[in-house]
């Protein structure tokens, strides 16, 4: 049986053809995922071993108040330097000082990176030192300094160029050299500028008594483990010793934590989403190619093949389909990957991305998923193959039974009143996400189920306007044959009911944060940092400035920074609480005073807090502290959750810095007038942005749209599986009706008269799935828009009529294939067909 299997399946080849091209998408998709994930765990692990490679032992602060991966520490007494340097067994050591710093481009605004803005001392100590220099040479006066290589060709920056770096001050330096790191021309994302020793301590330490680390190289004979603790008996309390691959090794675990985790996470759900639908594709195309196939399973059965071996006969064809498909999509997924990286890269997130890795663990995971998936598709079709009846054989068998089982029906819309029920407990209950998520999977599987008994009055509603006879023809082959209209519509209802969730998410989470802001926040003007690096800002003074600006009747600036508070890693934003509260809404908070902060209603109902608790404060420094909630605000707005005064704040951090200002006008005055005196007078720090407030609400707006436009591109993906599905659909259906069609043309029909009923006929498919993937994208959106956004809901009509129109359109683009091949078909041919 498994020899006729094969051959079977050989001569069918362009049959299945479709299902071939499903599975080989989305093993892709899988494959290119793992692929991409392990390509960046190794460039991200080859980063942090070179960070690394020649320091044996880092002596730093003890206190750690970021989990982000290459978060600076709070600094550390000079003096442990000196400590360490008479330790048996230490070779080398040098004071490390990091920080803040913004290097200026050519334009005179701050360079933007993907990743931390920093600056620190150039070391002295080759093999200590990271980067080397490729041009120039080592700085050697105050307002001398190397740069990576990467940050100053984005910049426009050569050697012999003057420019400045923020500090947050302005500090004007001269660039003496250009740097990589190993055999790249950065750290990443990253941009580092380095200074003498003495001019980290001047502009970026703040103090010539501290220092951010002291990195040590041993003796020649004595391990990292022997020497970290060695020097461990000598240090100062609040301060420890870490071997260099322990900081490597740290690093990349925030990385795998943090970012890779989510990363790997969101191409997954898209990868599962083409598998979803390639599934349903595939599952379609059994169907139809096991129904035409019943006399040739009932003469198998009547020749003594046993039930048994006609179920393993078509499990052996999709066996086949999927390995082979698996087996190409592996070798497809180092292409994607590829493509993945392009896609990032052309949104300006690129990835620290070098050779692909192809390990066999991806390996391992794609092919059996691949078999998997084609097996699952076709075991029903299968199981009805395996139930034909001998006698089938001696008679003419419809392709595909007439009717839908009642039982079809009653557990379908059974499903869907399900999926409605939960989505209105959903919207009405409190914590609705679990329920919508429920409601999700109780949606798709009614419309699956449901779709053949939709299908016949669906087609018919649609094809109503059709009057001419191909029309009415494409009407009538969409109504004869329920089952075959929803397998080809249901893959499309599916990947188009994802777009609109996305869609309806997408614009509820944008109007939640418009509506969030314009309630909080009152102003007129706002000055924001230029990127999303959190190194980004400029000097607290550029608020004082702009206060004191005739135009202005207050402004005040915002930082953003990391403190552990109450045992919790948090980012929280610091400010003058009285200045904050004249120009957005904190109520009560606006009044608080030293040793207190305040936090977001949310966060309050959260943590179980309320005014007057009492809570642990640590800051980077190693400072730890008891501060008293002192008010409750609003939550959302440009505060955040946590805030705490700048008087608590500033003494702990010698780089504090704004990342906002908000303003607001005196009246009567013009408002272009005063955004143009606002930008003069915010061109000396950085140039940063300057918005009026319809702009600032875009601008807090403009994330999710990024968001929304990557999630398209990789839903693109889905999309085309389900028209492939429609097309391989038709063209089955244009063999199945190879007689018929042979008929139409023997009594006048023309070629292009046939082509047209296909393409009417794929046009009503393609509708009746745009159709139903839009009312439960909808309906889901609803529920879960809601619970997502705070209760915010919208539905973008405009988007959804393109989303509408373009899956119409598809259709008709799916059916071209088809339509050319059935109008190709010889009459005498066509009609002798059996």
């Amino acid at each position: 049986m498994t020899r006729i299997a094969l051959k079977a399946l050989w001569a069918r080849k362009r049959r299945l053809a479709g299902s071939f091209v499903a599975v080989f998408l989305g093993v892709s998709f899988l494959t290119g995922t793992l692929v991409l994930g392990d390509t960046l765990d190794r460039s991200i692990g080859r980063f942090f071993a070179q960070a690394y490679a020649g320091t044996d032992v880092s002596v730093r602060n003890a206190t750690s108040v970021s989990d982000s991966p290459g978060a600076i520490r709070g600094p550390i007494d000079a003096s442990v330097a000196d400590r360490v340097r008479g330790v048996p067994g230490v070779a080398v050591t040098e004071p490390v000082i990091q920080g803040i710093g913004q290097l200026l481009g050519k334009d005179g605004r701050p360079i933007e990176v993907l990743g931390p803005r920093t600056a620190g001392n150039w070391l002295t100590d080759a093999r200590l030192n990271p980067y080397h220099l490729v041009e120039g040479r080592a700085p050697y006066a105050l307002d001398e300094v190397v740069v990576n290589r990467a940050v100053a060709r984005q910049g426009r920056l050569r050697v012999g160029d003057v420019t400045a770096v923020l500090t947050p001050r302005r500090v004007p330096v001269r660039i003496v050299g250009l740097a990589k790191f190993g055999d790249q021309d950065g750290f990443g994302g990253t941009s580092f500028t380095a200074f003498t020793l003495e001019g980290a301590r001047r502009y970026v330490a703040g103090a010539p008594d501290r220092v951010t680390s002291v990195s040590i190289r041993a003796a020649a004979g004595v391990s990292q483990a022997t020497l970290a603790e060695r020097v461990r008996r000598v240090l100062p309390p609040g301060t420890e010793a870490v071997t260099g691959k322990a900081l490597g090794d740290e690093g990349m675990s925030a990385v795998t934590k943090g970012f890779l985790t989510m990363f790997r996470a969101f191409l997954l759900v898209f990868a599962g989403v083409a598998l979803l639908v390639g599934s349903l594709s595939i599952h379609n195309t059994f169907s139809i190619t096991v129904a035409q196939r019943v006399r040739e399973s009932a003469l198998l059965r009547a020749l003594g093949a046993s039930r048994r071996q006609v179920l393993g006969s078509v499990v052996v064809e999709a066996l086949a389909v999927g390995l082979a498909a698996s087996l190409a999509g592996v070798a497809g997924g180092l292409g994607f990957a590829t493509l993945l990286g392009g896609v990032f890269a052309a949104m300006g997130a690129a990835l620290p991305v070098g050779g692909l890795v192809l390990t066999p663990a991806t390996v391992a995971v794609a092919v059996p998923v691949g078999l998997l998936v084609t097996l699952l598709a076709g075991l029903v079709p299968a199981v009805h193959a395996a139930r034909t009846p001998p006698l089938a054989a001696l008679r003419e068998t419809a392709a595909e039974p007439p009717g839908v089982p009642r039982a079809r029906a009653v557990v379908g819309g059974g499903l869907l009143a399900i999926c409605v029920v939960l989505v209105l407990g959903s919207v009405v209950g409190g914590d609705s996400m679990p329920v919508a998520g429920v409601a999700a999977v109780a949606g798709i599987v009614g419309m699956v189920v449901f779709g053949p008994v939709a299908a016949r009055y669906a087609a018919a509603l649609l094809g109503a306007p059709l009057r001419r006879l191909t029309g009415t023809l494409a009407r009538r082959n969409a109504v004869r044959a329920p089952r075959r209209t929803a397998g080809a519509a249901t893959a499309l209802m599916v990947g188009v009911g994802v777009v609109t969730l996305v869609t309806v998410l997408a614009a509820s989470s944008e109007a939640s944060v418009r509506s969030t802001v314009a309630r909080s926040f009152g102003g007129d003007l706002v000055i924001s940092a230029a990127g999303t690096s959190g190194t980004a800002g400029f000097s607290p003074r550029l608020a004082e400035d702009v206060a004191r600006l005739p135009q202005t009747s207050a402004a005040a600036g915002v930082g953003v920074g990391d403190l552990r508070i109450g045992g919790r890693s948090v980012q929280v934003r610091y400010a003058d609480p009285a200045a904050l509260g004249r120009v957005i809404d904190l109520g009560p908070a606006a009044r608080i005073g030293p040793g207190r902060f305040a936090v977001a209603a949310d966060v309050a109902a959260k943590r179980g807090w309320h005014t007057g608790t009492p809570v642990n404060v640590r800051f980077s420094d190693g400072t730890s502290r008891t501060l008293i909630v002192g008010g409750v605000y609003p939550s959302g707005g440009p505060v955040g959750g946590y805030l705490i005064p700048r008087a608590e704040w500033t003494p702990h951090d010698r780089q504090s810095q704004d990342t906002t200002v908000l303003i607001t006008l005196r009246a009567g005055t013009e408002p272009a007038a005063a955004k143009r005196a606002v930008t003069d007078a915010a061109r000396p720090y950085g140039a940063p942005s300057v918005r009026d407030r319809a702009e600032y609400l875009d601008a807090q707006a403009s994330g999710v749209r990024t968001l929304l436009t990557l999630v398209y591109v990789l839903l693109a993906l889905a999309i085309v599986i389900a028209l492939l599905g429609i097309a391989n659909t038709l063209a089955l259906s244009v063999h199945e009706r190879t007689r018929e069609l042979g008929l139409l043309r023997a009594v006048g029909m023309t070629r292009g008269q046939l082509r047209s009923m296909v393409r009417w006929e794929s046009l009503i498919v393609a509708v009746f799935g745009t159709a139903g993937g839009l009312g439960l994208g909808l309906l889901l959106g609803w529920a879960v828009g809601r619970a997502a956004s705070d209760g915010a809901f919208a539905a973008p009509v405009a988007q959804l009529a393109i989303i509408a129109v373009v899956g119409a359109l598809a259709g008709v683009v799916a059916a071209v294939r088809p339509a050319r091949r059935a109008a190709r078909l010889d009459i005498l041919d066509a009609i002798a067909a059996t």
